[in-house]
């Protein structure tokens, strides 16, 4: 296992402590089954420093012990590694492990052996991938010193290489995703990587926004490292009071602040959105770095303001669309009832002309025989020889021309109607949810002038193949039957459900009910029920027959249910999910 007591803390006593206390230190792992290498290894390296950082060793006796290490401390640089421990190819085997299941790829690796000859250094460096390959006799401590120094310099620029890529991902994919709402805190996190990576510093930093105006109210947009916990924080509480005055400072001035231990950068949008970034730094920036900031940050306002028209862009679109949405749904939907009102008036009105062109024509022979006995009667009246029996006579003939035409207008009524109701359908691909919300929604402003509501029970949708305008139009005459019968304040419920066989459409209204009479009549041509609609409205007796067949060259069923009377009536329209032959009608 790894000896935390084996771990050595350097302390430079001509170090500046406020630096040394921030410095971060190098972390390596010697694993070696022979003790005396530990020791050996830490006496050498007593004294190393690198960059102002100095050295914490850890020690592992086995690649067991060395593989937990690894798992337990990521921040591991470099590993200095013996060959054979409690097998022969123990180091060999653990090399696999680090770069294969833990894919730890910027860690340095070096060997070192006692028996060169068990490990040939040509083919060891070709087959594994290590950094350096020593033989414990020849790594004196100047030559350890060499190649720690090399491994952590390959170590520094491979991780100065990650951050700078993590940095551009996140940058770009803050710039593929502007759409989205938190597209620019994550432009501020690739901000905050690309700034550190660019500085070679630890990722440890914050950027807050302030909105301009007068109150320096200042937000977190981002955090990292050691100020994570602040990421959406309103203000610099909690904050180190000279970090809070610096970050004050740079909003006052608004320039940039660099300090010993932070450096503030200083971003004006073009929208008046005041951004600055604060990175804690372990060494003071050079002009070098300074300048590099300054055109970084230059930038960054061309980069903000984009992601802040853009997040406008999409909330202006969004509420355009959801006008547009309502408006063509309001006018869909108005389209409609004026067809179906349309369709209704052509029909009624080709039904009303061919009517009185038949009553002109047909009828003429009828009244005239009504006319004419009419007369002769007259005249028997004004003789007074007139006999009963023979006004009797005349009177029968009235009666008989009167039944003739009452049967004759009835047969003209009912071939004009059966023209009316010659409906023909066609079937395509419709949504049924759809179709009974919109013809609910057609029929809301009639139920609120009637103090109803309207319940409905329905799926998001249910696909069937039908005529959608026919379908609609059988739905709305149930649906208006429905509120016409229902007693004011009172509920009608529309329900819709998929079957086994298609589709189930159910009104149920709250009015005064059917008799068994009723309900045998129902679906004929002018059939006049006993119950009345409750708000005075006027009735036919053509819906229901309408219904009936545009429902019947459907393949489906409509039938009616009522408990009796007082107790409400309920409609049921069925539809097959295939297309099927329509049913014969009468």
């Amino acid at each position: 296992m790894v000896e935390l007591d084996d771990i050595v803390d350097l302390i430079d006593d001509t170090a500046d402590p406020v630096a040394a206390d921030l410095a971060p230190r190098w972390t390596i792992l010697v694993v070696d089954d022979d003790p005396a290498v530990h020791e050996g290894t830490r006496f050498a390296l007593a004294d190393y420093e690198l960059n102002g950082r100095g050295l914490d060793i850890l020690s592992a006796y086995s690649a067991v012990e060395g593989r937990a290490a690894l798992i337990a401390h990521p921040e591991i640089a470099v590993v200095l590694l013996d060959v054979i421990m409690e097998t022969e190819t123990a180091g060999l085997d653990l090399v696999d492990v680090i770069r294969t299941e833990l894919k730890n790829e910027t860690v340095r690796i070096v060997l070192r052996t006692g028996q060169p000859g068990q490990a040939p250094e040509r083919r060891i460096i070709v087959d594994y991938d290590i950094n350096d390959y020593k033989a414990k006799t020849e790594l004196t401590a100047d030559k350890l010193f060499t190649s720690l120094t090399a491994a952590l310099r390959a170590h520094q620029q491979l991780q100065r290489m990650n951050e700078t890529r993590r940095g551009l991902e996140i940058i770009v994919d803050a710039a593929s995703t502007l759409y989205d709402f938190k597209s620019i805190q994550r432009l501020a996190e690739g901000v905050l990587v690309q700034l550190a990576s660019l500085l070679a510093v630890e990722c440890d930093g914050i950027l807050f926004a302030h909105d301009g105006g007068d109150e320096r109210l200042v937000s977190v947009v981002a955090a990292a490292g050691c100020y994570r916990h602040h990421l959406g924080a309103t203000g610099t509480d909690g904050l180190d009071p000279d970090l809070a005055r610096l970050i004050d400072q740079t909003f006052e001035e608004r320039h940039h602040c660099f300090g010993p231990r932070w450096s503030v950068l200083y971003v004006r949008t073009g929208s008046d959105r005041e951004i600055a970034v604060v990175l804690q730094v372990t060494r003071p920036l050079s002009d070098t770095d300074r300048t590099l900031v300054e055109i970084f940050t230059g930038k960054l306002s061309i980069a903000f303001d984009n992601v802040i028209l853009y997040e406008k862009l999409q909330e202006a679109n969004s509420r355009l669309e959801q006008r547009v949405e309502q408006r063509t749904r309001e006018l869909t939907s108005a389209n409609r009832r004026l067809a179906a009102q349309w369709s209704r008036l052509q029909r009624a009105n080709s039904f009303k002309t061919e009517v009185l062109s038949t009553v002109a024509h047909d009828l003429r022979n009828p009244l005239s025989v009504i006319t004419g006995r009419a007369e002769i009667l007259e005249r028997m009246l004004a003789d007074p020889a007139m006999k009963t029996d023979a006004a009797t006579t005349q009177i029968g003939h009235i009666h008989a021309a009167v039944d003739r035409l009452s049967e004759m207008v009835e047969s003209l009524i009912a071939d004009a109607m059966a023209d009316a109701l010659d409906i023909t359908i066609r079937r395509e691909p419709a949504d049924l949810a759809a179709v009974v919300r919109e013809v609910v929604e057609a029929n809301q402003p009639l139920a609120a002038k009637k103090q109803q509501e309207i319940v409905v029970d329905a799926p998001k949708s249910l696909a069937i193949a039908c005529d959608h305008d026919r379908i609609r139009e059988a739905i709305d005459n149930l649906l208006s039957n429905a509120i016409k019968y229902s007693a004011i304040g009172g509920e009608v419920t529309v329900t819709l459900a998929a079957t086994a066989e298609g589709a189930r459409i159910a009104v149920t209204d709250a009015g005064p009910g059917m008799s068994e009479q009723d309900l045998s009549r129902l679906f004929g041509r002018f059939q006049r029920l006993s119950a009345r609609p409750t708000g005075g409205e006027s009735s036919t007796g053509l819906g229901l027959s309408i219904v009936k067949r545009i429902v019947d060259l459907h393949g489906g069923t409509v039938s009616a249910e009522s408990p009796g009377l007082g107790h409400g009536s309920t409609f049921v329209l069925t539809l097959p999910a295939r297309t099927a032959e329509p049913a014969a009608t009468g």
